[in-house]
């Protein structure tokens, strides 16, 4: 998780139709040299008469001669702007993030490389692609060739279900995908104002469609991100992450972003990290989770992990769902994020102690 025909000719030979309907040989440049030859000759003597003959067939030479060099010369435009329209960029039609054989390709068709933990990673020996563009994910309801279908009613405070189609290219819904961090779809759900997060597992019926249980805490706009990762019939996998915007109906009151600090408490649970991400650059972020003690809480894996975060931008909701290295450093678990922008960004840290799933809420500032 926390991220888009051709013929084949015959081997038969093409009979070329300009020499259809003659079976005498069109005439050369050698052939006009030869009859000057024969002007000379017959009687053995090269006189005026000969010098008379020669005159007309060395202009028709020189004419010959010109002719070919302009035609020389047109034809080597038409092949210059013929490769250049074969080597031009990449269609510009081709979407951002798509793939080719398993490699992330920009919106330019070229490779780009990724930053530590943001990057291509691989599931089960397949290579899938994650994030695009500036890093950031989600703000998009259709990306790669997918597209995001909701189809429920919220209210606030009231108990309803979250349901919605992944559809492909040809408004299929999608049925195959590989299982990522113990779970084959994650959704995350937040208000606008960034408060009310939520992350869920949906179940997938027959015919494509998720559904989950769900009761927004509060009315007004909400954000669905969809995580996901596809299986297509070759066995490729592309990692995607589609966003739609939800109403839960009701007086909608916006709470404030609270100010940036690098510490939370949760349950009795004090998080704290330490680092100072970066625009562009990837940035180790060392999270420790201690308990009323002070000391070290015992961490668990969860959906194969010791912890998933997530940061969400302030303004777009750009999501970005940041990987923990597999090994953890001591007690702390570390996450290598790269800000896609300067701006305020809001990350919910998902842990588990006792086997109970807690999230742990910091404000983050990027200059």
């Amino acid at each position: 998780m926390p991220e888009s025909s051709s013929v084949t000719s015959g081997t038969g030979v093409v009979p070329d139709d300009s020499r259809a309907g003659s079976d005498a040989p069109a005439a050369g440049p050698g052939d006009a040299a030869r009859s000057g030859d024969a002007a000379r000759s017959g009687d053995g003597t090269d006189g005026r008469a000969g010098a008379a003959a020669a005159g007309p067939v060395a202009v028709d030479r020189e004419t010959l001669r010109l002719a070919l060099v302009v035609g020389g010369l047109v034809l080597a435009v038409l092949l210059g702007f013929g490769l250049g329209r074969m080597n031009a960029p990449g269609d510009p039609a081709r979407p951002a993030g798509a793939t080719t054989g398993g490699v992330a390709t920009g919106a330019d068709g070229g490779a780009h490389a990724h930053s530590p933990g943001t990057g291509a990673h691989t599931h089960d020996g397949a290579t899938v692609t994650q994030g695009g563009g500036d890093g950031a994910t989600g703000l998009s309801i259709t990306s790669a060739g997918y597209t995001l279908v909701p189809s429920t009613e919220l209210v606030a405070g009231r108990a309803g279900e979250l349901r919605f189609q992944i559809r492909d290219d040809q408004r299929r819904a999608v049925t195959r995908y590989a299982v990522v961090h113990d779970k084959p779809m994650h959704v995350i759900m937040v208000r606008r104002d960034l408060s009310g997060y939520r992350h869920l597992h949906p179940t997938m019926a027959a015919d494509g469609t998720w559904s989950v249980p769900v009761t927004p805490p509060e009315a007004g706009p909400w954000r669905m991100y969809a995580d996901f990762t596809t299986v297509a019939d070759d066995g490729r996998q592309v990692a995607v992450v589609l966003g739609a915007d939800l109403t839960a109906s009701g007086a909608y009151q916006p709470r404030p972003l609270s100010a940036a600090a690098t510490s939370a408490t949760v349950d009795g649970f004090t998080v704290a990290y330490t680092g100072t991400p970066e625009v562009g650059k990837a940035v180790p972020l060392r999270f420790r989770v201690t308990g009323t003690d002070g000391a070290a809480a015992s961490l668990e894996p969860y959906l194969g992990a010791y912890g998933h975060l997530v940061a969400l931008r302030k303004g777009d909701l750009g999501y970005l769902h940041v990987h923990p290295e597999p090994v953890r450093d001591g007690d702390d678990v570390t996450f290598w994020l790269t800000a896609p922008g300067p701006g305020s960004y809001r990350m919910f840290l998902d842990f588990q102690v006792g086997g109970v799933v807690r999230t742990a809420e910091f404000t983050l500032t990027v200059t």
